[in-house]
């Protein structure tokens, strides 16, 4: 399928590994230009040489905690490719974990600012520049805790739940602009960041990562019908349909690429 979307650009969060990186070769192939935006220094260089053996590409260092570092990203992005056309919102972590009850003010307030506050910051930041020229994609990264929540991720469950609404809104506030907006919702994807809870469950379970894993999928995601973890790449097929001119009639839509662990029929 031709996405429509060469020449194109996109700014990626999180676009040092994961999701994002795996969204950003998918794009670059289809001829996109990629601005990826992570805090890290060295993962980013070798994620953008890998980039750059596909596509056009740029990479940004920056904190979506901090604003002037956003502020600066953005008018790098403008500088080097005029404009912005797509933003995918990848960056997040998991947080504080663990009883309610535990959890002080700043393990909330953590979460909150990099899982839901960064979307606010880099959707604020470059939805202007799709304003300008009637045409955008935003799609934010979400999760199968927004609607279905864990007793031990409180903090996480409710910043992706915000993200949702978010999404929602945003979407509703600039269609007629011709920004179309909408979410992904993965789950337990071999990530970095699936990667280090696993490596954790395993030394407290005694186990290995391997046994981790499907002590995890029985336990902790029992609805997960395809019992294994999912692929970067899978969640990027989605997010790259939802970035391309195929996706025109989809707004204010939220996609699961769960493997069937959320187990009602809600969002």
């Amino acid at each position: 399928m031709d996405l429509g979307i060469s020449g194109k650009v996109a700014v990626i969060t999180g676009g040092d590994s994961g999701i994002g990186r795996a969204t950003a070769k998918l794009l670059a192939s289809e001829g996109v230009k990629v601005a990826l935006l992570d805090k890290t220094d060295d993962k980013l260089e070798a994620a953008l040489e890998e980039l750059k053996s596909v596509g056009e590409a740029m990479a940004i260092q920056a904190d979506l905690r901090n604003l002037a570092d956003i502020e600066a990203a953005k008018q790098r992005v403008l500088d080097q490719y005029g404009a912005v056309n797509i933003l995918v919102n990848c960056a997040g972590i998991t947080g504080a974990t663990g009883d309610f009850l535990e959890l002080s003010d700043q393990d909330w307030l953590e979460t909150l600012e990099v899982d839901l506050m960064a979307a606010v910051r880099v959707c604020r930041a470059f939805i202007p520049s799709m304003r300008e020229t009637g045409w955008g994609r935003v799609v934010l990264v979400a999760s199968e805790d927004a609607v279905q929540p864990y007793t031990d991720e409180m903090p996480y469950c409710a910043a992706k739940a915000g993200v949702l609404n978010f999404a929602k809104n945003l979407s509703k506030a600039y269609a007629a602009d011709g920004v179309l907006v909408n979410s992904v919702a993965p789950a337990f994807i071999a990530t970095p960041m699936t990667d280090a809870m696993m490596e954790q469950r395993a030394e407290k379970t005694g186990t290995n990562v391997e046994g981790a894993i499907a002590s995890f999928l029985e336990k902790k995601r029992p609805h997960l019908e395809l019992k294994r973890r999912g692929k970067a790449q899978e969640v990027a097929a989605v997010i790259a349909f939802l970035c391309s001119q195929q996706s025109s009639f989809v707004v204010g839509s939220n996609y699961r690429v769960d493997g069937g662990s959320v187990a009602s029929i809600g969002l």
